[in-house]
């Protein structure tokens, strides 16, 4: 059993290892669709944590993939530098920001906002705990989208641009790589990086799942009156689990920034945080295999109905928009797997099932 398992694990490593290889063929377009997708099942891995686990509604979860953007983007652009003398007597050329300081980071400082949003939400549930949630997803973007005066600390709407790339073992991430007669693109660079971090986010979770701190999640998430008589510690374990959840959306949205080289608030909309909460459902809650399923189907589905719909719209004359049609398309998609599957597509095995029935 353990030479099976050790198989399939070499199997799909290598599998991995030459996915972009395999999509490069066809350009760079389908190596940044997965890399986005990569992004997503952080996303989504994080967001598990607090709604799988925990069963804690959160709608505003891409206000943490906004805080770790923006903080690589300001510790890592000349936007201080340029708006602020202080820092720029003291760094000239711009603050640039190495890898190995701006994952902890990221991660600390969302994890700080994760906190700071569960501690008012501690007596909320259900459908009230989504509202505050929902609400405190729109503040941040709308302090992102204000925060232009009188000091220009975001610069607006126009958002940051400039932003470096990382740079792993003195390899630049940005640009391509030579390896005697082969070229790897940045794309696939990031690739790589990225599948790195979504394999420590997958055993961090199979990790905290089988732990004393994950079981007390979920009885907290199947009643929490019970857990809270069976002398768990509710308000710190919220706690935990929204901090927790919210250093994935920070790691990732430090890794978003890099990717592209510019932040806006417009990539942060309540939009987003309704698809990162889709794919949890869709994919199966708290069971980890059904989220990263949900993640990687919900973000690619998108830009391959976008070719879909393109010749849709060229058959009907233009008469319907291509953007339309793609989103009602996914929105269809959707329909029909929650119908067909209601409880997602890979949901957890011990969901649903009944009590044994004792022996007599």
């Amino acid at each position: 059993m353990k030479a099976k398992k050790l198989l399939t694990f070499i199997v799909a490593a290598i599998a991995l290892f030459a996915v972009p290889l395999f999509a490069q063929q066809f350009g760079n377009g389908p190596v940044r669709i997965i890399d986005l997708a990569l992004l997503y099942v952080m996303l989504a891995l994080g967001l598990n944590i607090v709604v799988g686990y925990a069963g804690l509604l959160d709608l505003g979860y891409v206000a943490f993939y906004a805080v770790g953007s923006y903080m690589f983007a300001l510790m890592a652009s000349p936007h201080l530098s340029e708006n602020f003398e202080a820092i720029q007597a003291a760094f000239p050329t711009g603050l640039h920001s190495p890898i190995w300081l701006v994952i902890p980071l990221g991660a600390g400082l969302a994890a700080l906002f994760g906190v700071l949003l569960g501690a008012p939400t501690l007596k909320l549930r259900g459908d009230y705990l989504a509202i505050v949630t929902l609400g405190f997803g729109e503040i941040i973007r709308v302090f992102l989208n204000n925060l232009e005066y009188p000091v220009n600390v975001t610069n607006g709407p126009r958002g940051i641009g400039q932003i470096d790339s990382f740079h792993v073992f003195g390899v630049d991430l940005g640009k391509s790589f030579q390896i005697g007669d082969y070229t790897l693109p940045s794309v696939t660079l990031y690739y790589y990086l990225f599948l790195l971090l979504v394999v420590g986010s997958v055993l961090i979770c199979y990790r905290l799942e089988n732990s004393r701190i994950g079981r007390a999640w979920m009885a907290i998430r199947e009643d929490e009156i019970a857990a809270k008589a069976m002398g768990i510690n509710t308000r710190n374990l919220k706690l935990l689990a929204f901090g927790m959840g919210a250093t994935f959306g920070g790691v990732s949205g430090a890794m978003f920034a890099s990717f592209q080289g510019f932040v806006s608030p417009e990539s942060f909309s309540l939009q987003e945080s309704v698809m990162i909460v889709a794919m949890v459902v869709l994919g199966g809650i708290g069971h980890i295999p059904g989220v990263i399923l949900g993640a990687l189907m919900l973000s690619a589905l998108p830009e391959v109905l976008r070719y879909v719909a393109g010749d849709i719209q060229s058959m009907t004359g233009g008469r319907i928009d291509a953007s339309i049609l793609r989103q009602l398309l996914v929105a269809l998609a959707m329909i029909v797997i929650m119908l067909i599957r209601p409880r997602g597509l890979w949901p957890a095995p011990e969901h649903g099932k009944a009590a044994p029935t004792p022996v007599k």
